[in-house]
C-alpha cells in the first residue's frame, strides 16, 4: 500500500506510524511542509492519506504561518475523500477533515497535553476501527480545539476534557484528536518546540509537566493505533 503524509512541523513527525510502516512493508511519500515542499499534483498511486499535526489551526493565515496554507490543504483533503481514499487525520488533521466536510474546527472545553484516559462510546464498542481497543484506556493528547462533526460524523471516544476524541467522518475518512503516535522522542521533540504551553497552562486540570510528560509509558498506545491501522489497511 501507498502511504502519502502530510507533515506540518518537522517535530510533529509520523513517530510510531513510521515503525507501523515499515513493518508492514507500505511505501510512504511526504509532504513536508515545513520546508515549503508543494502539495502533490495528483492523487494517483496514493492509496492512504495521513495528515499529521501541528501547533496551526485550520484557521491560521500564510501571513501568521508562511509554510501553511490551509485553504490548499483542506482543498487537497476534500479531493482525496471524494476519490475514496483512505484518509486518517491527527490533531490538526483531523480538523482539516472536518473543515474539508464543511464542519468548522471548534475549541475543546478543556485544553490536554499529557497521558489520559479516554472512553469509547457505544458507538465506537462496534466500529471496525476502534472495536480492536479496551472500553477504556490510555493515549496521549496536545491540544486545544477538537474537529468540527458534519451530520453523518460518529463521535467513537472521547475524554473528560475533550468529547470529539475519536470520530469517523465516514467508513474510509477518519480523525484522532489524540495521539497514539507519541513516542519517547516524538514527545521530547514537542516539548522543545512547544514547551511554553507547559507554563502558560500549568494550572489547567488536564496538562502535565515535562518530567511527567517524559515518563509516561507511549508503548501501549503505540500497539493501540498499530491495531486500528491493521484494520484501516485491509477496510
Amino acid at each position: 500500500m501507498n502511504i502519502h503524509i502530510l507533515q506540518h512541523e518537522a517535530f510533529e513527525s509520523p513517530a510510531a506510524i513510521t515503525q507501523w510502516m515499515s513493518e508492514k512493508g507500505h511505501a510512504a511519500s511526504y509532504t513536508h511542509f515545513y520546508n515549503f515542499d508543494k502539495l502533490p499534483e495528483s492523487l494517483a498511486g496514493i492509496d492512504m492519506l495521513i495528515v499529521l499535526g501541528g501547533p496551526q489551526s485550520p484557521n491560521t493565515t500564510k501571513a501568521e504561518c508562511a509554510h501553511f496554507d490551509g485553504q490548499a490543504e483542506i482543498a487537497f483533503i476534500k479531493n482525496a475523500i471524494d476519490a475514496n481514499l483512505k484518509v486518517l487525520g491527527i490533531c490538526l488533521g483531523a480538523q482539516l477533515i472536518g473543515e474539508a466536510l464543511g464542519a468548522a474546527v471548534e475549541h475543546s472545553p478543556e485544553r490536554e497535553i499529557g497521558l489520559f484516559e479516554m472512553h469509547l462510546t457505544q458507538a465506537g464498542l462496534s466500529d471496525k476501527l476502534t472495536s480492536v481497543l479496551e472500553p477504556t484506556f490510555n493515549t496521549g493528547h496536545w491540544h486545544g480545539d477538537m474537529p468540527g462533526l458534519t451530520p453523518a460524523a460518529e463521535v467513537l471516544a472521547y475524554s473528560a476534557g475533550c468529547p470529539r476524541q475519536i470520530v469517523r467522518f465516514t467508513p474510509r475518512v477518519y480523525g484522532f484528536q489524540c495521539h497514539f503516535e507519541f513516542t519517547p522522542n516524538a514527545i521530547a521533540g514537542m516539548i522543545a518546540n512547544c514547551g511554553e504551553e507547559l507554563t502558560q497552562f500549568a494550572a489547567n486540570t488536564y496538562v502535565q509537566q515535562a518530567e511527567q510528560l517524559q515518563a509516561n509509558n507511549y508503548s501501549e498506545s503505540n500497539k493501540m493505533l498499530f491495531a486500528m491501522l491493521d484494520v484501516f489497511a485491509d477496510c
